[in-house]
C-alpha cells in the first residue's frame, strides 16, 4: 500500500496540491491563530514536520506562545513569540487553522502583504487568505486531520512526533472523540497512528493531568454562577477578570468549561463569556447535534462549527451578555427549537 491510499478520495486532492505548495515555499514561518489551542499547535507541528523532511528553513511562531497545559508538547523548533529578530528573513508564511489575517495577530498580519502564503484550515466562512495556496476543508474534523493528508502526500510516514501533533489536534477539536465531527475518516486515521505507536491513552493523560488550583478554584466558582435561560435550554456563565485574579487563574485555565456546561440535562446550548478588558469580551458556544451555534456566532461577527464557535464583542460584560443571549435566542427560534 502506498501512503497515499490511507488519503481519503475527497481529502486527496487537496492534500497532493498543499504538499506541492510546501515544495515551492523556502525560508517559511509557520503560524496559526493567537491563543493557539491543540489543533493549531498540532497543526503547526505537522507542518514544521513536513517543511523539515523537505530540507526547508522555517521558524515556528505562536502568540503569545502555547498554553501552560501544552508544556509536555515538544515543537519542531523553538517557539517564537515575536518576529523582531527572526533567524533568516522570512519569505513565505504557511497559516493554519485560521482564516481571517486579524485572528494571526497584528504583527504577522502586517507582514502577510510581503509574503508567500499558503492557507490550510477547517473552518466555514470563506475561501482561504492565502496568496499562493488555500485548503479550506470544513468537513474535515481539525486542521491536523489535513495536516495529517498533506504529510502522507508528501510520502511522510504518521509516526513519533508527527503522529502525536496530529493526535493532539484531532483529541482536541473532537472533544476526545465525543464531537459529531467524529467521523469514520477520522478513526480510521487514528487506527492507523495507533497502530504504528502512537500513545493515544499517554497523550490524554498528559492533556488531562494538568490542572493548578487556581482552575479548580475558578471552576468551583463559575459552576455555581452558570444560570439556565430560556427555560433550561440555553446555559449562560459570565467570566469577570476578577474571578481570574480571586482564583489566581490564567485565562487558559477556562479552556473545556464551556463544555461541562453543555452537560446539563435539557440544554441545547452552552455559552460562555469572559471579560477581556471593561470594552471587549469573548464567548463560546457549544451544541449538540443540528443546532448550528455557528450561525449564532456569525450574527454577532464571530464563526466556528455548527457544534463549536466563538467570537468577540466590543462592549462591556453587561451589553455583550445582552447581545450573546438575543444571538442565541434568535436562532434557536429560527431553527423552531422551544
Amino acid at each position: 500500500m502506498q501512503r497515499t491510499d490511507l488519503i481519503p478520495q475527497k481529502f486527496r486532492q487537496g492534500a497532493e496540491r498543499m504538499a506541492q505548495a510546501f515544495r515551492d515555499l523556502d525560508q517559511v514561518i509557520v503560524a496559526a491563530h493567537v491563543n493557539p489551542d491543540g489543533d493549531a499547535a498540532g497543526a503547526v507541528a505537522a507542518a514544521g514536520h513536513v517543511l523539515r523532511s523537505m530540507g526547508k528553513e522555517f521558524m515556528v511562531y505562536a502568540q503569545p506562545g502555547l498554553p501552560g497545559y501544552l508544556d509536555f508538547f515538544s515543537m519542531p523548533g523553538v517557539v517564537h513569540t515575536t518576529l523582531e529578530h527572526p533567524p533568516f528573513k522570512p519569505r513565505c508564511a504557511v497559516l493554519l487553522d485560521c482564516g481571517e489575517p486579524d485572528r494571526l495577530g497584528r504583527e504577522l498580519a502586517a507582514r502577510l502583504p510581503e509574503l508567500v502564503t499558503v492557507n490550510i484550515d477547517h473552518h466555514l466562512g470563506g475561501d482561504g487568505m492565502g496568496n499562493a495556496a488555500n485548503w479550506v476543508e470544513p468537513t474535515a474534523a481539525a486542521t491536523a486531520q489535513l495536516m495529517a493528508y498533506v504529510a502522507l502526500a508528501a510520502d511522510l510516514p504518521l509516526t513519533g512526533e508527527l503522529a502525536t501533533a496530529i493526535a493532539l489536534g484531532i483529541i482536541t477539536d473532537t472533544g476526545g472523540f465525543c464531537h459529531g465531527n467524529t467521523s469514520a475518516d477520522v478513526l480510521y486515521l487514528t487506527a492507523h497512528m495507533v497502530e504504528h505507536g502512537c500513545d493515544i491513552a499517554l497523550l490524554r493523560e498528559r492533556l488531562e493531568n494538568t490542572w493548578s488550583r487556581g482552575r479548580l478554584t475558578l471552576w468551583g466558582q463559575l459552576l455555581q454562577r452558570a444560570r439556565l435561560e430560556r427555560a433550561g435550554s440555553v446555559c449562560f456563565c459570565p467570566v469577570f477578570l476578577e474571578d481570574l485574579r480571586k482564583c489566581s487563574a490564567l485565562k487558559e485555565d477556562l479552556e473545556g468549561f464551556v463544555e461541562q456546561l453543555r452537560r446539563l440535562r435539557g440544554v441545547h446550548v452552552a455559552a460562555v463569556l469572559r471579560e477581556d478588558s471593561p470594552s471587549s469580551c469573548k464567548f463560546s458556544l457549544r451544541s449538540y447535534g443540528s443546532i448550528d451555534v455557528r450561525a449564532a456566532a456569525a450574527r454577532l461577527g464571530g464563526g466556528g462549527h455548527r457544534n463549536a464557535a466563538g467570537g468577540t464583542l466590543r462592549a462591556d460584560m453587561e451589553s455583550a451578555g445582552a447581545q450573546l443571549l438575543a444571538a442565541i435566542a434568535e436562532e434557536l427560534d429560527a431553527e423552531g427549537v422551544a
